[in-house]
């Protein structure tokens, strides 16, 4: 995790998203703009068993953010987008505390539903692009994807999910869609989403194992594989 560079600075605070990717404003702190820490990264948010609200900052490390008292995200689960300073004050059961200066939700949804030969209707054949930057990752059980779209109505709502491909050679194979539903001219704009991977796909029983996506982007087919292992428990 490295310090934060200008270029991610404006995708932490002004990504551009369609109105079903809007992020939730979760710091009310007016002056965050000033106050951004020396770290920002993508985590799972999370409510441990009894209530204390933590972070999953990658496969194997927890942190407690001590300026946070609950989750802001109530019962939910979700990935987001932080910016922090890890903190000398203690940790507890958790790996590492940390002050949180600025978080937001991105959209975090399960694996969608194989509807066989509906699946074109429903979750649409558009094509999207994946922005190839450290914040497409697969951790914690998760699929989390910087992606990229044409728009000339951003009141559109379009609609994007992870399918299995359901291929008998590779059940860790998924499947990036998009419908755009007809608003396929215009600008560029970004988005960010998370999938839950592992109430879906078959459990790497400890192992890391590639994960590969498929997507059609712009310019053709295209696919990419990830590093994975099933979060543990």
């Amino acid at each position: 995790m490295n310090t934060m560079n200008k270029w991610t600075k404006t995708l932490l605070l002004t990504v551009t998203l369609s109105s079903t990717l809007a992020l939730q404003s979760c710091l009310n702190d007016d002056d965050y703009v000033y106050n951004l820490g020396n770290y920002e990264g993508i985590v799972t948010a999370k409510t441990d068993t009894d209530g204390t609200f933590f972070l999953q900052l990658d496969d194997s490390t927890t942190m407690l953010p001590v300026n946070i008292a609950s989750s802001p995200f109530g019962e939910k689960e979700v990935r987001a987008l932080i910016n922090f300073d890890y903190s000398e004050d203690p940790a507890g059961t958790y790996d590492r505390a940390a002050h949180i200066y600025w978080m937001d939700s991105i959209l975090t949804k399960p694996i969608a539903a194989d509807l066989g030969e509906k699946n074109d209707s429903v979750y649409g054949t558009d094509p999207i692009d994946i922005v190839r930057d450290r914040f497409n990752i697969a951790e914690d059980g998760y699929l989390s994807l910087h992606f990229r779209f044409i728009t000339g109505n951003r009141g559109t709502k379009h609609f994007i999910n992870l399918l299995p491909t359901n291929n008998p050679n590779n059940p860790y194979e998924v499947e990036f869609r998009h419908n755009a539903y007809g608003d396929n001219y215009g600008g560029q704009a970004d988005g960010m989403a998370a999938f839950k991977l592992d109430d879906t796909l078959p459990d790497t029983e400890g192992k890391t194992v590639k994960l590969t996506l498929k997507w059609k982007s712009y310019h053709g087919e295209k696919e990419i594989e990830f590093d994975y292992c099933s979060p543990k428990d």
